[in-house]
């Protein structure tokens, strides 16, 4: 069987400073939290008090709609910024446009008051942050080399921590209405995303012609699936896990509820962070990133059955943040991973656009299985079904060929 060299592992010679990884992560990390907070705490609150009982089809329906515009507009933009490049005028003003697009949009969802507004600003808001995303994550595509992949993708885990506290720092702010709400989270993007569109594009990392055929097909395909079945799950959880733990403790509102899963989303996504950054390294050092994604997902598919079968706050807090640790690990190792198989340079942007196909299917598939499966008072088959997804994912990695 076909291996790659340590030559077609870096996929360029030149090194970035750490600086600069950073900045590419932190950047990553305002991408996160400009979706994060406002879909996981104020949008399942917001539909609860609009729709009573019938919040789940509410909410299905607006993160469904939602799912189908970012689906669109990260392969649109992805593409539009892959043509700015080719002209030499580079990706970073399209970032800057989901800036301006997103703040609009904030304003779109905090006046809207009924059902019919509230989808509608949804799909607005999933237009203007995928015109922030998917520049950025072809930035890192493009100027990060595959040798420090690892560690760049390790660092991508920062995400989900810094939106969480984020978040967690927007309940405890006690800010008046979620227009403040909105405007607090907008000033957190600002501070993560400007510094990197301040600086300029750096070197062009490069993938072997030699390799890239190969790579493109089959194996491209393998990891777009596998990374498909693990964020199904982390899309049902996203979404509805204030609605989730209202199932483990009805006695507790959503709204009440808000704070305290504030801080466990916090706590949960920040003890990966150290963990995917050293495994992200080893796994440069060792040339191989297979066993770190099979082992990571085996991990966050043990901390769903917890889920399933979780009967109090504890345990249930317990079960999310042994699956918030797999699940960490495993995206963003292999978020490097599926950089080092894209086929073409100048077509990073369109290609990073259908690999966040595994980021927004799943707001499709996970709404669904939620709504078929899932009562108020009981996520538990599908938190059983996520768990088999999860760890079929893992094993699909092992099929890939040209990697390790």
């Amino acid at each position: 069987m076909e291996r790659v060299t340590g030559e077609q592992m870096t996929g360029s010679a030149t090194r970035r400073g750490t600086g600069f990884i950073l900045l590419v992560a932190l950047a990553n990390a305002g991408g996160v939290i400009a979706f994060l907070p406002l879909l996981s705490l104020l949008l399942p609150v917001r539909i609860a008090e609009i729709a009573g009982e019938a919040r789940i089809g509410l909410f299905t329906a607006t993160v469904i709609a939602g799912a189908l515009a970012a689906s669109i507009a990260n392969i649109a933009f992805g593409w539009a910024s892959d043509r700015s490049r080719a002209r030499g005028d580079g990706r970073r003003r399209w970032a800057a446009l989901g800036l301006v697009l997103l703040a609009l949009s904030f304003v779109a969802v905090a006046v809207a008051a009924t059902p019919a507004a509230i989808i509608v600003a949804i799909i607005l808001f999933q237009v203007a942050v995928n015109a922030l995303l998917a520049p950025l994550f072809a930035i890192m595509a493009d100027e990060v080399p595959g040798a420090q992949m690892g560690v760049a993708g390790g660092l991508i885990a920062l995400g989900s921590p810094l939106a969480s506290a984020v978040g967690a720092a927007m309940i405890a702010l006690a800010l008046p209405g979620d227009g403040a709400k909105l405007a607090f989270i907008l000033a957190m993007v600002l501070i993560c995303v400007v510094p990197l569109l301040r600086l300029p594009p750096g070197p062009a990392a490069v993938i072997p012609a030699a390799t890239a055929p190969r790579l493109a097909g089959r194996d491209l395909a393998v990891a777009w699936l596998s990374r498909l079945l693990v964020q199904i799950a982390g899309n049902v959880l996203s979404l509805y896990l204030v609605y989730y733990f209202v199932s483990i403790d009805p006695g507790l509102s959503a709204a009440r509820q808000v704070g305290p899963i504030g801080q466990l989303m916090t706590i949960a996504y920040l003890l990966p962070l150290p963990v995917a950054v050293l495994l992200g390294r080893w796994s440069d050092r060792v040339g191989r990133r297979k066993p770190f994604l099979v082992a990571a997902a085996a991990l966050a598919a043990l901390g769903l059955l917890g889920l399933a079968l979780a009967r109090d706050w504890a345990m249930a807090a317990a079960a999310f943040a042994l699956y918030a640790m797999g699940s960490s690990v495993f995206l963003s190792i292999h978020s490097g991973f599926a950089m080092q198989l894209l086929p073409s340079p100048a077509h990073r942007g369109r290609d990073l656009g259908l690999i966040n196909l595994t980021n927004t299917l799943p707001a499709l598939i996970g709404p669904a299985l939620a709504w078929a499966l899932s009562t108020p008072s009981d996520f538990g088959p599908v938190m059983l079904l996520l768990a088999g997804l999860t760890a079929a994912g893992g094993a699909l990695v092992i099929a890939i060929r040209h990697q390790r």
